[in-house]
């Protein structure tokens, strides 16, 4: 609430990390597009999630318009959780994080597999410009700051640890070291903006108008996990993207994506990516590496990693 007793506007890109970054909701939208859950039974089996938590989170789901809750065809009270428009539309997001975590994370090989239908191919795809086609990387795009709507991030609405994160039973459904990145509003914003080529401790401060003790909290964190590595340049007091750290990009660009289409007519937004080898907002997509063809969701599958598998030592 504000002084004048009024609700202060809540920021599109917080509710977005609020909503999407959290290991139990990608659970859930995980088993939702890779083995079509649907009823509440099956993602408690699947995810070994405490009934009251997972009511929280689909509860979630529905009233940010991403499921919708049906009744089941002779199920008393009972309904099916289905994914609407807006939930599908997260399917890139989703094959961001596990790209992500096959490449960089020990849950890697336990992740589901990617498939271009179209072509066959298995695998990772790339990230490109949804306008011009061409591929785009961390150095291609430019983080465009509202400081205004920065403010409105870090004020608006709750904020979450990861070090309090829900855990699920199985280990392909964990989205444990990619947590550290995106499970809660500061860590995010901090490597966002690392991402946008931020790297001084001064700059994130100004930026964020976070405290020092919290700042040097997440800083910390990121580069125990290796997504930041802390620079001698500028008194030990730089922090620069490592690879891994790097890899985040199409999450991160994904993530604001979704945020314009789950709220079109905020104002502010938020931060926005703009692309300048084409002039255009960056309409992030993914493209084959097989065929070089931009991937559809009806274009692609996710092929379960056979849970049970003995995993290589």
């Amino acid at each position: 609430m504000t002084e004048s007793g009024t609700t202060a506007p809540q920021s599109p890109v917080a509710q977005t990390i609020d909503l999407l970054g959290d290991r139990l909701t990608l659970a859930i939208l995980r088993e939702a597009f890779v083995d079509h859950a649907r009823r509440f039974s099956q993602w408690i089996d699947r995810t070994g999630a405490p009934p009251a938590m997972l009511t929280a989170r689909l509860t979630a789901l529905v009233e940010a318009g991403l499921m919708e809750r049906r009744p089941q065809q002779n199920g008393g009270d009972r309904h099916d959780y289905l994914l609407t428009e807006l939930g599908m539309a997260t399917w890139e997001i989703l094959a961001s994080v596990w790209a992500w975590q096959r490449e960089w994370s020990p849950e890697g090989l336990v992740q589901p597999e990617l498939v271009h239908i179209d072509c066959g191919h298995r695998g990772p795809p790339a990230l490109m410009c949804g306008h011009c086609g061409r591929a785009v990387g961390t150095r291609d795009a430019q983080l465009e700051l509202d400081r205004a709507s920065l403010v409105l991030v870090a004020r608006s609405g709750r904020r979450r640890s990861t070090r309090n994160a829900p855990s699920v039973s199985r280990v392909d459904l964990q989205f444990t070291e990619v947590m550290e990145a995106i499970g809660d509003r500061w860590s995010a914003m901090v490597t966002g903006l690392a991402l946008s080529g931020v790297r001084r401790f001064g700059e994130f401060q100004s930026i964020l108008s976070i405290s020092p003790t919290t700042l040097t909290e997440r800083l910390g964190r990121l580069s125990e996990m290796q997504i930041l590595t802390r620079s001698e340049r500028g008194g030990g007091r730089e922090y620069v993207l490592t690879p891994r750290g790097r890899g985040l990009f199409p999450i991160f660009a994904f993530l604001l994506s979704w945020t314009e289409l789950a709220h079109p007519d905020a104002l502010p937004l938020g931060p926005r990516l703009r692309h300048p080898d084409c002039g255009s907002w960056l309409l992030p997509a993914l493209r084959c590496r097989g065929c070089e063809v931009a991937m559809e969701r009806t274009s692609v599958r996710f092929e379960p990693f056979p849970f049970g598998t003995r995993l290589p030592r």
